[in-house]
C-alpha cells in the first residue's frame, strides 16, 4: 500500500473517530458498530480508487464509488468532522484542505 493511501486511511479514521466520539458518545479509542462498518467500507473503496496517487477529495471526484446510503453517511461524517479536525489533528486537516484545492480530474483514468 502506498504512503499516500496510508495517509488517506489515517485522515479517514481521524474524521470517523471524531464524529463517532462526539455524536455517538463512544470512548476515545473506540468506534460504534455503524462507524466501524463505515470505516471498513470507506477503507476498501479507497484502496480500489482508480485514481491512486492522483485521487481527488471524494466530494470533487467525477467517479462516485460509494453506494448511495454509504455516500450520504460519509458526507455527514465529513461535514461534521472536517471543520473540527483542525483542533485535534491539524496536520491531517491542512493536508486534506490542500488536496481539496487541487483541480479534480475530468473523467475516469
Amino acid at each position: 500500500m502506498s504512503d499516500f493511501i496510508t495517509k488517506e486511511h489515517e485522515t479517514l479514521e481521524a474524521m470517523i473517530s471524531l464524529y463517532c466520539r462526539e455524536c455517538h458518545r463512544t470512548p476515545e479509542d473506540a468506534l460504534c458498530d455503524s462507524c466501524r462498518e463505515l470505516f471498513d467500507y470507506a477503507k476498501a473503496r479507497l484502496e480500489k480508487c482508480p485514481y491512486g496517487e492522483d485521487k481527488p477529495v471524494c466530494s470533487d471526484c467525477p467517479v462516485h464509488c460509494y453506494k448511495p446510503a454509504r455516500r450520504e453517511q460519509i458526507r455527514q461524517v465529513m461535514r461534521y468532522a472536517g471543520p473540527r479536525l483542525l483542533r485535534s489533528h491539524p496536520l491531517l486537516a491542512v493536508r486534506h484542505l490542500a488536496r481539496s484545492l487541487k483541480k479534480p480530474p475530468k473523467g475516469p483514468p
